[in-house]
């Protein structure tokens, strides 16, 4: 909220400036309302016609994913983007060391079940960075927990 604002503000005081170039006899605060209107304007205009942003996560059946031999450096939205090709993400977590902070080079991602049967079908044994991605279903903890309570 505070860069529009900003970007109508240095557009203001631009278009009060080339107003007064040219209109000497007018005054600085009638051509700086003036630029904030134009501004406001041309603002309205172009951000009515960029894409909707849309935070909403998807609500139909979900599947996690284990994504494994992941680059150290890789950022959560890439892997988003990446796994957004295939259907829609609700979440991407990637696993850091507590101690150093470091990633470890692993992660899950929840997404759309049909999104994550494409997603583990075309990204696993796929090069990533530098890196062969595994991409396997996630074991839930759940599942864990009774495997070792019935051993």
């Amino acid at each position: 909220m505070q860069k529009p604002f900003l970007i109508v503000l240095i557009v203001a005081v631009v278009g009060a400036l080339a107003i007064s170039q040219f209109t000497p006899d007018i005054y600085s605060a009638i051509a700086f309302f003036t630029g904030a209107i134009i501004a406001s304007v041309i603002y309205t205009l172009q951000s009515s016609q960029s894409a909707p942003v849309t935070n909403e996560q998807y609500k139909g059946p979900t599947m996690t994913l284990y994504v494994g031999n992941l680059p150290y450096r890789v950022h959560e939205g890439e892997v988003k983007e990446l796994f957004g090709k295939y259907g829609p993400v609700n979440s991407v977590r990637l696993v850091r060391d507590r101690k150093t902070g470091r990633r470890k080079g692993f992660g899950f991602i929840e997404m759309s079940e049909a999104g994550a049967t494409k997603a583990m079908a075309k990204l696993n044994e796929f090069d990533f960075q530098e890196r062969t991605l595994k991409v396997r279903e996630a074991k839930s903890q759940d599942a864990d927990k009774s495997e070792s309570a019935a051993s």
